[in-house]
């Protein structure tokens, strides 16, 4: 599969006149190729980027393009209308990001406040939990988990952890509503889950592009002390963290695992 990752910005280039331009960059996830074109703001729209895709192509077109800037997306989305080209939404794109540096561009992107998951989707309890990373992939890939996010490049073994670390995350116990919140977070392509220092404290999911979500706030100092040890062990673990959504504790029965890693 033919992937690449792409940006289309507003560029801090300006002609003599002030007329701004807008930069269009590609490249695939190694880096192996890559292009860059600009144009004038006022020649900024889908077309342009449908010919500068199929300019850069030549006769083989990429089969997704991978965007990670919430500005970009609509227009390149058009393009791969265009051209039959699937356009994915990620956070994920490292090649385009190192690019973007190297180039001195800037990543930030404009966060909303991170709001309440939906009343119809509140699990009945919650818990910090960890698993050996040996352990970890074989416990939940040989079951059958309805919704099930492994990535090969999130496995322990890839990241270089010891099988005797303990990799941190989250179970949700969810009662009947368990397969909802799992179909409902799926949707929603989670990123991360983070531990937020605030009045009250909480946990905020990190998902899509630039969403945030509130998942649990607390106020007890016991429950905030493991929440610090959490993030401390996401650290030992190269970030690399869990979430499950399951029923109740009995073990029986899950609707939902992931394995995750912040990506900014």
């Amino acid at each position: 599969m033919k992937i690449w990752q792409a940006d289309f910005y507003r560029s801090s280039q300006q002609d003599a006149s002030g007329q701004v331009f807008w930069e269009l960059l590609l490249c695939d996830t190694t880096r192996s190729f890559d292009y860059a074109a600009t144009c004038p703001q006022s020649a900024a729209n889908s077309s342009w980027v449908t010919a500068q895709i199929e300019l850069a192509a030549g006769e083989k077109l990429p089969d997704v393009i991978q965007v990670f800037r919430p500005q970009s997306l609509s227009l390149i989305e058009a393009a791969g209308r265009n051209l039959g080209i699937r356009v994915e939404p990620t956070r994920r794109t490292l090649a385009l990001k190192q690019w973007l540096q190297e180039k001195q561009y800037s990543l930030a992107l404009d966060k909303p406040p991170p709001l309440p998951l939906p009343e119809n989707l509140w699990g009945e309890q919650w818990r910090f939990a960890t698993l050996p990373a040996g352990e970890l992939v074989d416990m939940f890939a040989e079951r059958p988990i309805p919704i099930l996010h492994i990535p090969e490049f999130f496995k322990p073994i890839n990241l270089g952890l010891a099988s005797t670390v303990r990799v941190p995350g989250a179970i949700i116990y969810a009662g009947r509503q368990s397969m909802r919140l799992a179909r409902w977070l799926d949707e929603a392509r989670l990123v991360a889950l983070n531990y937020i220092v605030g009045a009250p404290d909480g946990l905020v999911l990190e998902a899509g592009l630039v969403d945030r979500w509130i998942v649990a706030t607390f106020a007890d100092a016991e429950v905030a002390d493991a929440a610090k040890v959490y993030e401390q062990r996401k650290q030992q673990c190269h970030g690399l963290h869990f979430l499950l959504v399951q029923p109740d504790d009995s073990g029986m029965t899950y609707s939902g695992f992931w394995l995750l890693r912040a990506e900014d």
